[in-house]
């Protein structure tokens, strides 16, 4: 099937969505009326780069038809012309319509919540995890992203033990779901006498963030506590209840094995928001838990060494000596880690989407 088939086959299912996003029945079911909604902006957009690309074949058409078959010199130098401006054109949107042909991940829209979590290296594995805290603030500055923290712990001598932060915007789960995984760092720490190079490991979880309606959750069953809440200063700290803690026992639907989760949120002084929050997390984890096995199985399709799915794996290493980051699943080598440290991590997103666009394009026969 050519790409203009395709293209034909999206037009009619655009066709389809339109008319049942306006039937009062799918309003009524707002699992089904959201889902459909964000399927008719995602055809929207791949519609219009593929007008682009059929008007400019037709116009090119058109032109060769004039220049081969018209005597009149002024239409043939005019065709011409115009032959020489859509030629150079068309594999670039030929290009950007396969991308976006591509079965797109339903998650990718979504917002996250993210955990960096100290690894191996006992107190510079804290300071490593407080310093890619820093990074990816610094880049969601740049790229229009919201964060707010939920959670921390803090390292006895700086960084974070553990740092658990939610992150919204355009695309949020599309862009960052690369960062999962095991971070390495070389350097000599600031504990270090003898100015000995040590290697230590943060690790760092990029969740989609569950919509409501996704998860289904048993409120009756959660166990709520309440405490005091440390703070920056001010007549609340430790005198107000506004910190939550929830318990819920979730039982596994594949397994049927039954664990317990356990949630603490201290993010704001107001304890029904912190409630809130502490919900949303609850839903994210058991979505999460409960969609390990699509991730599995997606990974294994795949086969990419881009989105394997397992969170244990080395992904990348941030070497201070040589200033050197390294993409384990890209061989991507790049000797810019200062920058790299103030945010400026785009390069290598892009340069790991376009290794998985070019692994699903082949699968796709595209």
């Amino acid at each position: 099937m050519d790409i203009l088939e395709r293209i034909e086959g999206l037009e009619a299912k655009f066709h389809e969505v339109s008319l049942l996003i306006t039937d009062p029945a799918v309003i009524a079911d707002q699992a089904r009326y959201v889902r459909l909604n964000r399927e008719y902006r995602d055809l929207e957009r791949v519609l219009e780069s593929a007008e682009k690309y059929k008007k400019a074949v037709n116009n090119l058409a058109e032109a060769k038809e004039i220049f081969y078959n018209e005597s009149d010199a002024d239409l043939r130098e005019m065709a011409r012309a115009e032959i020489d401006e859509l030629e150079p054109q068309i594999p670039a949107l030929e290009e950007e319509v396969k991308l976006m042909l591509l079965p797109q991940d339903p998650e990718d829209g979504k917002n996250v919540v993210m955990e960096i979590r100290a690894g191996t290296g006992g107190d510079e594995a804290s300071i490593f995890a407080g310093d890619l805290f820093r990074m990816y603030s610094k880049y969601f500055e740049t790229h229009g992203m919201k964060m707010t923290v939920s959670s921390f712990s803090e390292g006895a001598v700086g960084g974070f033990k553990e740092i658990i932060f939610n992150v919204s915007g355009e695309n949020v789960y599309g862009t960052l779901k690369y960062e999962s995984g095991v971070h390495r760092v070389q350097r000599v720490p600031v504990t270090e006498t003898q100015g000995r190079v040590h290697t230590s490991a943060a690790t760092v979880a990029v969740l989609p963030e569950a919509d409501e309606f996704e998860v289904h959750i048993n409120e009756g069953e959660i166990k709520w506590e309440t405490f005091r809440s440390g703070g920056a200063g001010g007549q609340n700290v430790n005198k107000v209840e506004s910190g939550v803690r929830l318990r819920y026992n979730w039982k596994n639907p594949n397994t049927g094995e039954v664990q317990e989760i356990l949630i603490e949120c201290t993010e704001t002084r107001d304890q029904p928001k912190n409630k809130e929050r502490a919900l949303s997390r609850l839903r994210t984890q058991i979505y999460d838990k409960e969609h390990q096995k699509y991730i599995d199985d997606i990974a294994a399709r795949r086969k990419t060494m881009v989105s394997t799915g397992d969170r244990s794996a080395k992904i990348r290493t941030y070497n201070y000596p040589q200033g050197r980051i390294t993409d384990h699943r890209i061989g991507y080598t790049i000797y810019n880690l200062t920058a790299f440290m103030d945010g400026e991590i785009q390069g290598v997103i892009d340069a790991l989407q376009v290794a998985e666009n070019a692994e699903r394009m082949k699968e796709s026969e595209l």
